[in-house]
């Protein structure tokens, strides 16, 4: 039985990672997912848990800050290329009104997309609104971009990993 529900737990996680992919909180639901197997199937029956605390911890750690590293990467993008404050303010405001307006245009990678170009644009036009030259502010929109792209490599990087460590302890306890 408890292979069936390791199984079924490593599909289902499977399911969550590929959200991460369309901006959507797939390293959350796998956690969560886990937690709940975790709880509804605790004693395996010789004692010992299904899936233990120390990986519950280590999955919830992980989440947590690849959700940080995602949300920070587009300000550290243009800020890394000579951006301002205001220009980081920009790509972090650009990314969220940019995941909403691309899932209306393009429900599948329109968030993606937009996350991306909404950095870009975000910090561009608050570095021009700044006062910032015009190849300066496009440099920064295009640090935002490129970051908010990597932030998003990184979550889905580390959604394998928890997918990766959920199955191993759910196989071989």
């Amino acid at each position: 039985m408890s292979y069936l529900i390791a199984a079924g737990l490593t599909l289902l996680n499977a399911g969550w990672l590929a959200l991460v992919v369309v901006g959507l909180p797939g390293t959350w639901l796998m956690v969560l997912g886990t937690l709940l197997v975790a709880w509804w199937w605790w004693d395996t029956g010789d004692g010992t848990p299904f899936i233990g605390v120390p990986v519950l911890i280590a999955i919830g750690v992980v989440a947590l800050a690849a959700e940080v590293f995602e949300f920070v990467a587009g300000a550290v993008g243009s800020r890394s290329v000579g951006g301002t404050r205001r220009g980081a303010l920009g790509a972090l405001l650009g990314a969220i009104l940019g995941a909403v307006v691309g899932t209306f245009f393009a429900p599948v990678l329109g968030s993606l997309l937009g996350t991306c170009a909404g950095a870009a644009i975000g910090a561009w036009a608050f570095e021009l609104s700044g006062g910032r030259s015009g190849h300066a502010a496009l440099k920064s929109g295009l640090g935002a971009g490129v970051g908010r792209f990597a932030g998003t490599v990184a979550k889905l990087i580390a959604g394998a990993a928890i997918w990766i460590t959920v199955a191993i302890a759910a196989f071989w306890p």
